[in-house]
């Protein structure tokens, strides 16, 4: 009895030296090691001239009218950018996100898209074009179900970098190429239905 208490104290006060031992360690290790900050990703402003933020997009630049890109444009981005990035989605459609456009590889010092980007695979001094949601190249305009109106998102990220991608992928291909890149980031958001 008395040895298996000896036994026993023993063995917890190893026990506790082992636990103080790995202590010690894991808090030199840890402050040994430094913090790499993430980079910061700036707000981008981006605007159209056919619709407000919020506002009703105009049924020219939808299935119900020529289908055509809507104009855009933003302000100076953050420091180092070598490329843009626009997405635009539509979060309400029945089936989940609803992607109309992919577009990447739109140069720097652009400020702006104009109205009607040709559906081209690669539109030269504009971008390359991925395929949307209906299967096709460029911009498909806003063609949802009758009922209440769906949201259409314009995502526009500035990237240090251009994506080594082919005309025709897909936008969950763009999002993984961008990864690691964004240094900055604005949206707009324009509402269409119909009853």
């Amino acid at each position: 009895m008395v040895r298996r208490k000896a036994f026993y104290r023993v063995l917890v006060f190893a026990s506790l030296i082992i636990l103080v031992i790995a202590l010690i360690f894991l808090f030199v290790y840890f402050r040994g090691r430094k913090e790499v900050p993430a980079p910061e990703v700036v707000e981008l402003t981006l605007s159209s001239e056919a619709f407000d933020d919020g506002g009703n997009i105009p049924i020219k630049y939808t299935c119900d009218g020529e289908d055509i890109s809507p104009p855009l444009s933003w302000g100076d981005p953050p420091k180092g950018i070598v490329s843009f990035v626009l997405i635009v989605e539509d979060p309400d459609a029945p089936m989940g996100v609803f992607t109309h456009w992919v577009i990447f590889n739109i140069p720097a010092n652009l400020r702006e898209l104009p109205e009607g980007v040709p559906k081209e695979g690669e539109v030269e001094g504009i971008g390359v074009q991925g395929k949307n949601d209906f299967n096709k190249l460029g911009y498909g305009g806003p063609c949802p179900p009758r009922g209440p109106a769906h949201r259409y998102v314009f995502k526009l990220y500035a990237l240090d970098t251009t994506l080594s991608l082919e005309p025709g992928v897909s936008k969950t291909q763009v999002l993984r190429a961008m990864e690691g890149h964004v240094l900055g980031y604005g949206e707009l958001t324009g509402k269409y239905g119909r009853s």
